[in-house]
């Protein structure tokens, strides 16, 4: 090897650089133990001894938050806390620049764009296609009612469709950095360590981890608040009272009077009960009545009338909301309203902590076009702090513009002794009277039933700012502590036992130069290590079973040269010849640069296509490649080239492993009918299963709601999901995952539609449903959070939207076809034959069929969950990045014959080849499954089906690239080149003779 010094400096400097950037994932460990200690549980004192320690030099020189910074991150699988894909909606920017046009074919492309949408195509192409069908070039997007107006200066009449195009790409993405930079802030001041932010290419996504946060319920609607904070005048009771009575009677003519149930009277004493706790009094009608028997369908919903002279209409339960608002908002209701009146919009209040079921009803005097007197524009700064009762507040400071309006708003409100409604997004905070006269100075505060995490999140909600549009989650994903800490233990433990295995077998197996290759091993996991933590990388559960992946394969290029290095003594080589020709380009360096190319392909679309924990797998599968080439062509044969300079032997072997899987002569090609006649079954088969058993999709394909539940006893998994199904009203899914006492409940109740008030009602139904199956009693807060040490109650959570379903699996199908299609060109381009890459191909899509067979047959009586999600295809594209490392291997040594001087025809030199490679393959395989095999069985219950399809899909790839792979190479072979490959050898071979005689 040239230049021995020089790889020598390299590699003791890559070791010192990965020691010194790993240095600081010990230290911080070692200061989070000790918040952890001084805590006793409690996340918020640890999160405080964190911050006060956060300037104090701790190491070398550094602050905790500069060691903290370099640390390698651990992913929600591993930490416990939130993930969340918020996608920000473009239909919204869209119809604010075109400032609410009401022009027809503007809405009608953005309702179409909305469900015509394919696949991976954004809403603003969707939009421009859908506007082009539309308009049929009659409208302009420059039209004055649509884009040339006051809100966009840049578009004038007269542009074309292409040059407003190009203005609105430009202002949407603004408006998408816009919203990022308002979520950076509100999450920065939310105080969670270490969060990540992301904005998702050009999709309008914004991906949001929060490592360690716990309280679901108030970080959703953090992230999902608007911030359109305004300031509205108010109706009072006794100038609405008549409308609302008017619209009673109408109704009547057109509703018919349910059937009350007991389930109905057990509901509505509930809501007396919740309206006695709030107000101290018996529920009464709107009107002063007690309830009667005479069917009112809108005043029948009252929990309680206001009062008279108040803002307050009445007190509606919670479920009644969605019926009364539909009442309300119905034209020929709206129409009964007083001329004077006819622009009122009807508004709910912020639900009381004493009566959560309860809500307040508001009527805002509002325009006709809907703008508020005074917005929130005009607020400056605000912070939380206490009135003069010491009750949380948040005090607000405006623009001298704003003080202006407000000191005008609040001086009318005190002549006319009415009242100011604040406003934001869409949720009445509070409606205050004004007593003491206008107020001026623009300084005031917004009061309301908070608790203080109430008025620091909407300050910090105000400070940052609004967004410019609405977001909506996606997908979620909520992991608590203690299962990310069984993931860890899991994680390890396979990753430490994967380790020994391999290390054990090659050791055993290649005596001494085994043991090189084990050194090489450990110096390419700190190598490994040490780039994650300088590229800041998030180590996951995906990412933990890619090293140890990469611990399989980082072995395989020793296997390869060692197995090579066997064939050259045994030809009666000298040592120094042999590691010489074994490290050559015609030796090892060849296969093993083809064997990783296609498996770099793989890795590489992976990574483009998948997202998240698949993401962390395909990084760590990617860095793990790179570096085992390293350690293997360079640290093993440092050791090796000693060995030569001191005159030691190096045999590659031990006395008992000396003669394994040599002298085979195993006819492959004459089994081809009988290989080609199984491979047939097994596609058919699972063809078959396909349209008959379908697959358990996962809700990553298909969207819907996730929850895995722990309870303190067992449970049984049909009990549960009848109760959850009366409860939700529609199916929901139980299966036992891991044990009797763990389910994992999946259902797409109300999936499609956004929100943290749904995902609220869905997390309070779920505990409604299940509270009585715990031995104990459990709170909602208990049940549903994610508190440090938690071991009952939902311990992981996720959610994905259907437009984010539908994504990920067209994500998923271009991902295994462009795979396939990027190995097939690369095969094509290396062996100069497309019968090679059609091998390839075909014993590729074998091993994925085959795959994906045993899926569809057996998913609904295994053991563990055999879901099609992104785990799986990660799966799936590992298997044929490792079944076209296996084939062309194979495909290689039949090259090298076909070029050599073999006896024989063409089938026999074929033959000859593949049965040269047996031990390489035996021993790569024989690696793989072990590793795979301690991973199933110690890796836990939430990578078990992953793994399984990896597991299965080494197996069959290995058969594939024998028995199917070189079969078809040799049946596509064109005759007259076997003739004259034939022809060459068979003159090769005289040659030789002549040359002996």
């Amino acid at each position: 090897m040239q230049n021995k010094g020089l790889v020598k400096f390299f590699a003791i400097i890559f070791a010192l650089v990965s020691i010194y950037q790993l240095s600081f994932t010990f230290v911080t460990n070692h200061y989070e133990d000790k918040a952890k200690a001084f805590a006793g549980g409690d996340s918020t004192k640890e999160l405080q001894y964190l911050d006060s320690i956060g300037n104090q030099t701790v190491f070398l020189g550094q602050t905790f938050n500069e060691v903290r910074a370099k640390q390698i991150n651990k992913g929600l699988d591993l930490e416990g806390g939130i993930n969340v894909t918020l996608q920000i909606s473009i239909k919204d920017i869209l119809k604010g620049l075109a400032n609410n046009s009401k022009n027809a074919t503007f809405n009608k492309a953005l309702a179409e764009a909305e469900s015509q949408r394919q696949g991976n195509q954004s809403y603003l192409d969707a939009f421009y296609t859908a506007f082009d069908k539309e308009s049929k070039g009659n409208v302009k997007l420059a039209s004055a009612d649509i884009f040339a107006n006051r809100n966009l200066s840049e578009i004038t009449v007269g542009m074309s469709d292409s040059q407003v195009k190009a203005i609105l790409d430009k202002k949407v993405k603004e408006s998408i950095e816009s919203a990022y930079r308002v979520f950076r802030e509100r999450i920065d001041k939310f105080g969670v360590s270490q969060p990540n932010i992301q904005m998702l290419g050009d999709t309008g996504r914004i991906l949001v981890e929060l490592p360690g946060a716990k309280d679901v319920d108030r970080i959703k609607n953090l992230l999902q608040s608007t911030a359109q904070l305004e300031f509205w005048e108010t109706y009072k009771v006794d100038e609405i009272g008549n409308y609302i009575m008017a619209a009673n009677e109408y109704l009547k003519t057109t509703e018919k009077q349910p059937a009350q149930n007991a389930q109905a009277a057990k509901t509505e004493n509930k809501a007396n009960s919740d309206v006695e706790a709030l107000l101290g009094t018996v529920a009464k009608d709107s009107m002063g009545n007690t309830a009667n028997k005479e069917f009112n369908p809108l005043l029948d919903l009252f929990a309680m009338g206001g009062q008279q002279g108040s803002p307050i209409l009445g007190y509606f339960q919670t479920k009644d909301t969605v019926k009364v608002n539909a009442y309300l908002n119905r034209a020929d209701v709206r129409n009964l309203l007083p001329a004077d009146q006819k622009y009122a919009r009807f508004a709910w209040g912020k639900p009381s902590k004493k009566a959560p079921d309860l809500v307040e009803l508001y009527a805002l005097k509002t325009n006709r076009e809907g703008i508020p007197p005074l917005s929130g524009s005009v607020v400056t700064s605000a912070q939380d702090e206490y009135d003069q009762f010491s009750r949380p507040v948040v005090g607000m400071t405006m623009s001298p513009k704003g003080a202006k309006i407000w000191e005008e708003l609040t001086g009318k409100a005190y002549t006319e002794n009415s009242n100011i409604a604040i406003v934001l997004d869409n949720i009445v905070y509070s409606a205050p009277g004004v007593t003491s006269g206008p107020i001026s100075g623009g300084r005031s505060s917004i009061s309301g039933d908070f608790t203080v995490a109430d008025a620091k999140d909407l300050a910090n909600i105000l400070r940052a700012g609004k967004l410019p549009a609405g977001a909506d989650i996606v997908q979620s994903e909520i992991v608590g502590p203690s299962l990310g800490q069984q993931a860890i233990d899991a994680g390890m433990l396979s990753a430490v036992a994967g380790l020994i295995i391999v290390a054990a077998w090659m050791a055993f197996y290649y005596g001494r130069a085994g043991w090189y290759a084990n050194v090489a091993l450990l110096a390419n996991l700190l190598f490994l290590f040490g780039i994650l933590a300088s590229l800041g990388a998030v180590l996951t559960l995906p990412g933990i079973a890619g090293i140890v992946l990469t611990m399989g394969t980082a072995v395989d290029a020793n296997i390869i040269i060692s197995e090579r290095a066997k064939e050259c003594l045994r030809k009666g080589m000298n040592l120094a010849d042999t590691i010489k020709e074994s490290y050559s380009w015609h030796g090892a360096m060849r296969p093993i640069v083809d064997a990783n190319v296609t498996h770099i392909l793989t890795g590489v679309i992976l990574f483009a296509f998948g997202s998240g924990p698949i993401k962390g797998f395909a990084t760590t599968l990617l860095i793990g490649i790179a570096t085992s080439l390293f350690t293997s062509i360079f640290i093993a044969r440092i050791f090796m080239d000693r060995d030569v300079k001191a005159g030691r032997s190096l045999s590659f072997c031990t006395g008992i492993t000396k003669n394994w899987f040599t002298n085979f002569h195993f006819d492959f090609l004459k089994v081809k009918k009988f290989t080609y006649g199984l491979s047939l079954i097994i596609v058919v088969v699972s063809f078959a299963s396909f349209f008959v058993n379908g697959f358990d999709q996962g809700t990553d394909f298909v969207g819907g709601r996730t929850f895995q539940v722990k309870f303190d006893k067992e449970v049984t998994a049909n009990e549960v999901s009848d109760k959850l199904g009366e409860v939700f009203g529609v199916n929901v899914e139980a299966k036992v995952f891991g044990n009797k006492q763990q389910l994992k409940l999946t259902t797409k109740y109300k999936v499609e539609e956004e929100g943290a008030a749904v995902d609220q009602e869905v997390n309070e139904k779920l505990y409604e449903g299940l509270k009585g199956y715990y031995s104990s009693p459990m709170t909602y807060e208990q049940f549903v959070n994610a508190t440090e040490g938690k071991t009952l109650g939902v311990i992981q959570a996720s959610k994905v939207g259907p437009s984010m379903a539908k994504d990920v699996k067209q994500n998923a199908y271009w991902a295994v076809l462009g795979s396939m299609a990027a190995i097939f060109v690369y095969l094509v381009i290396s062996f100069r034959k497309w019968q090679y890459s059609l091998g390839a191909i075909v014993s590729v899509a074998h091993d994925v069929i085959f795959v994906l067979g045993i899926y569809s047959l057996t998913y609904k009586f295994m053991p563990w969950h055999m879901e099609i999600d992104q785990h799986f295809i990660a799966a799936i594209l590992t298997v044929i990045g490792y079944s076209m490392n296996d084939t062309v291997i194979v495909f290689d040594r039949v090259r090298e014959y076909i070029g050599g001087k073999t006896k024989g025809d063409f089938n026999k030199i074929v033959n000859d080849s593949v049965n040269t490679t047996l031990s390489r393959t035996i021993n790569t395989s024989l690696t793989l499954i072990l590793v795979l095999l301690i991973m199933f069985v110690f890796g836990g219950d939430s990578i078990r089906g992953f793994i399984f399809a990896m597991l299965i899909g080494i197996i069959v790839g290995t058969y594939s690239s024998l028995f199917l792979a070189t079969p078809v190479l040799v049946d596509t072979m064109p005759r007259k080149d076997k003739e004259e490959i034939e022809r060459r050898h068979k003159e090769a071979q005289e040659e030789l003779i002549a040359e002996k005689a």
